[in-house]
């Protein structure tokens, strides 16, 4: 498991970094999707049940932007996650906020 934690031991969030949250588990492979012969034959069985810690905000605007398709095929790994522009973007953003700030996350217009 993927995790960011401090000096003192306090976890953090894999993507902004923030401490003193309530951290959400994310399947970096969704599990919707474990069952899926490509993605089985993509990614083993320990690949398929790594997980990182994110923040409730995170969590929702990584699910907002990525299908559960492009998460299993692209976006399986912390590193690819940080470099979508959207993610990072809101990363760049979330990351000065204080903890106990409620974000609407919105799903981005489709053409």
């Amino acid at each position: 498991m993927a995790r960011s934690d401090s000096a003192d031991g306090t976890p953090g969030c894999a993507l902004c970094g923030r401490r003193g949250l309530a951290l959400t588990r994310h399947h970096l492979v969704p599990r919707a999707r474990h069952r899926q012969g490509r993605t089985r034959r993509q990614h083993d069985r320990q690949a398929r049940q790594e997980t990182i810690d994110l923040c409730r905000p995170c969590h929702a605007n990584l699910h907002a932007h990525l299908s559960e398709k492009e998460l299993a095929d692209t976006y399986h790994t912390l590193a690819a996650l940080r470099a979508h522009p959207d993610i990072a973007r809101f990363t760049r953003w979330i990351r000065r906020k204080p903890a106990g700030l409620r974000v609407p996350v919105r799903r981005p217009r489709r053409l």
